[in-house]
């Protein structure tokens, strides 16, 4: 196995886990979380979940860039010269990894705070941001998988 094969294999592998871990958290978990728990056992749910999930979503959102950068740099050598679907890849995956940190260091903390006090109304409002990012992530995160996968097509 090359270089260029296991970057390869660690960027999409990291990308199938944030996207996938998004993915089944807001459409799947979300909805049964909402419609099943009264707010002190969904927002200790939530506090539970996220504290599992976001340090894996650390090492994702370290090994993109690292990996992307690799194979950009061994396959085109400059970014001026790299394709444009490559660019675009990059700048939402940028603009992912700038959404997820505030996630992280703003309403998680806030929620988790919230829980901790049991400030369920502080919670609740902490959860509703993390809701929306990640719905906006997730979105980013699906566009950035169609360039991945068929944008060298449309040059």
């Amino acid at each position: 196995m090359n270089l260029n094969s296991l970057y390869l294999l660690l960027h999409v592998i990291s990308a199938a886990i944030w996207v996938g871990g998004m993915y089944f958290a807001y459409m799947c978990l979300r909805p049964v979380a909402a419609s099943q728990l009264e707010p002190p056992l969904r927002l200790r749910l939530w506090v539970g979940v996220f504290t599992q999930f976001f340090p894996v979503v650390w090492i994702t959102v370290v090994l993109l860039p690292v990996t992307g950068y690799a194979m950009i740099f061994s396959i085109w050598q400059s970014m001026a010269v790299t394709p444009l679907y490559v660019h675009i890849m990059n700048g939402l995956g940028t603009l992912m990894l700038l959404i997820y940190m505030h996630v992280y260091f703003a309403p998680f903390k806030r929620l988790k705070k919230a829980v901790l006090a049991e400030q369920w109304p502080a919670g609740g409002a902490a959860l509703a941001q993390i809701r929306q990012l990640i719905a906006v992530n997730l979105s980013l995160g699906l566009l950035v998988i169609a360039v991945a996968s068929a944008g060298r097509y449309f040059a």
